[in-house]
């Protein structure tokens, strides 16, 4: 796919469109916490870090249990052991020092625990036995964060340089919903705006030592191009409107009726020459219509849900669509343009190329930085590190039947079933 339209990018646009008015904007990972409701300690690596420390997390109370597996047969009835309890880990401060300032425990509480209330978990959810895990995954960055934090101390950001990110933020969303979130963070307007003023110091020294560093040539532009014309590909892409009449999930079947019957008199008010766009701004019920009057721009036939896909694909220039049934309801498809497979010139590619090719310089360069500031730090961790996690006991003998072979042996003799075909 070329790279100037990625997947992600025009996919978004179907696969929540009765949510999309209500997020907020993007901060480390795509659809993780934004940074302006996250701890002052929290920087945007440690976002990344802690959405790695949820797969520590062995037991959900909000799901179900798993079935049992069936008993097996043995010689003799045993009841296994009970497990030993798990004792609360002692951590004592300071658990780490750096550059003569301390890092306490509570901080590393405060930062799991505001990270994990914007996913819907909470440190409550993790183990014991695994929480220091949890921990030490934590820790550097909250490390790195207070020493990119000192250097960058003296660089001054106005108030309006502060309200100005606030209000970009939250420019699509409801004010009602920014308190809700602002409240489910556990921050305050005020303290949200200064981890701002912080974020953005912290951004402008970095900036600082970077400058110049990502420059693309010419030269690298045209090696990238030629050692990936898969990259350079386009494939057919179709360019519609649509008006989307939503169907909830639970929709009644006399409900599902109303639904169709709306968009059946909508589709009839198109053909008699009503215009579609002031149509889809007034009636769609994908938000983003209001801005784009039901404009979903080109899309490639894999971005689009199966059932938009193929009556977009089967249709000609022009044409108008009646009500389509998909998983979010019934839209009415308008297609405005046609481009066929092509390769892009280099010269078209350009500019997205130099852009894709700068970013990655850029990252390169700010973890090279990072690295070199904390190598050269003056840091103690007092921290213990994490237990490696028990191996899983072998079977007892006992709970063999006599003709049985081990697992593993019988595993290795018998060939995985093939894959069966679509």
């Amino acid at each position: 796919m070329w790279l100037s339209e990625p997947l992600a990018t025009k996919a978004n646009r179907m696969e929540q469109p009765s949510t999309r008015k209500y997020h907020f904007p993007n901060a480390a990972l795509r659809g993780t916490v934004p940074a302006f409701l996250m701890k002052s300690t929290l920087t945007l690596s440690l976002v990344a870090s802690l959405l790695a420390s949820q797969a520590l997390i062995a037991a959900d109370p909000k799901k179900p249990a798993a079935k049992p597996a069936p008993e097996a047969k043995t010689k003799e009835a045993a009841t296994p052991p009970a497990a030993p309890a798990v004792k609360p880990i002692e951590i004592k401060d300071p658990v780490a020092v750096v550059e003569g300032v301390d890092i306490k425990k509570s901080e590393l509480d405060e930062a799991l625990a505001a990270v994990l209330a914007q996913r819907g978990g909470s440190p409550g959810d993790i183990p014991e036995d695994q929480k220091l895990g949890a921990y030490r995954m934590l820790l550097d960055d909250v490390i790195i964060d207070k020493l990119i934090a000192k250097r960058s101390a003296d660089i001054k950001i106005t108030d309006a340089e502060v309200d100005e990110t606030f209000k970009k933020f939250t420019k699509d969303t409801p004010e009602e919903e920014v308190k809700k979130q602002i409240e489910k963070s556990g921050q305050t307007l005020e303290k949200i705006k200064e981890s701002i003023r912080t974020n953005l110091r912290q951004q402008r020294w970095v900036e600082e030592q970077i400058k110049g560093k990502d420059a693309v040539t010419d030269a690298e532009i045209e090696e990238f191009y030629k050692k990936n014309p898969d990259q350079f590909k386009a494939p057919e892409r179709v360019r519609a409107s649509h008006i989307l009449i939503g169907v909830k999930k639970d929709a009644t079947p006399e409900q599902v009726t109303e639904k169709e019957k709306s968009a059946k008199a909508i589709y009839e008010r198109v053909k008699k020459g009503e215009d579609f766009a002031k149509l889809a701004t007034e009636l769609s019920e994908d938000p983003s219509a209001k801005q784009s009057g039901g404009d979903l721009d080109f899309f490639a036939k894999e971005q689009m849900v199966p059932e938009f896909s193929a009556a977009a694909f089967a249709m000609k220039k022009g044409d108008i669509s009646e009500p389509v049934r998909s998983e979010f309801g019934y839209h009415i498809i308008k297609v405005t343009d046609r481009k066929e497979p092509e390769v892009v010139a280099l010269e078209k590619a350009k500019p997205q190329l130099t852009a894709y090719l700068g970013q990655q310089k850029k990252q390169a360069e700010v973890e090279k930085l990072v690295r070199g500031v904390r190598e050269k730090a003056d840091v103690k961790i007092n921290l213990p590190e994490a237990p490696a996690a028990p191996a899983a006991p072998a079977p007892a003998v006992s709970a063999l039947p006599d003709d049985a072979a081990a697992p593993e042996a019988d595993a290795a003799a018998k060939p995985a079933p093939a894959p069966k075909k679509k």
